[in-house]
């Protein structure tokens, strides 16, 4: 038997006396898998502060007047409980260790970018620009934030100075846009 196994064990006799209860009754306990005490080489039990804690436990409950087979289900759940805090804790751990190390790996690429872009004037992933999402002016260079109105270039897909509003048509000129089925606006 190990040193630290040996260190806080108590014979039989000792536990008796000192919870005030019968051996037999000890005995029983362990019969009932409620305790288990380890044995020397001689076949003594040998009882730890844990079997000590445990013994506290099912005399508790029996003052409550849970009978040996109750008291035998809540130790069970109680083990699984325990269990069961157990994997919770290390998961919570693993979470905040992925969690930082993904921070982490986000502040390294961020900090090796060959282009820094302020989060506002992103594209979103998955294609260009669409209508209403350009940062700022109209896409025809002049800046001044209206879409539309100069009939050149008011639409994203124009270059810049063409004729004719591009895309979205100048209801002005009687132009129709695309895929709108030959109906101008008003009509």
């Amino acid at each position: 038997m190990s040193a630290e196994r040996r260190k806080g064990v108590y014979m039989i006799s000792a536990v008796a006396e000192l919870f005030d209860i019968h051996p037999q009754t000890l005995r029983l306990y362990e019969r009932e898998g409620l305790l288990r005490p380890s044995r020397t080489e001689g076949n003594t039990r040998l009882y730890t502060d844990d079997d000590l804690k445990q013994l506290q436990t099912i005399l508790n409950l029996r003052e409550l007047g849970v009978n040996l087979a109750g008291v035998d289900i809540i130790l069970d759940m109680r083990r699984k409980m325990e269990r069961m805090q157990e994997e919770i804790a290390a998961f919570t751990r693993f979470i905040h260790r992925e969690l930082e190390r993904e921070s982490d790996s986000l502040s390294e690429r961020t900090r090796n970018a060959l282009v820094r872009l302020p989060r506002r004037a992103m594209v979103p992933a998955g294609g260009a620009a669409g209508p209403g999402s350009l940062p700022e002016g109209n896409g025809n260079g002049n800046g001044n934030g209206a879409r539309g109105g100069s009939g050149q270039g008011s639409g994203p897909g124009s270059p810049a100075g063409s004729p004719g509003g591009g895309e979205t048509g100048d209801a002005r000129r009687g132009e129709v846009p695309p895929g709108s089925g030959g109906v101008r606006e008003g009509d």
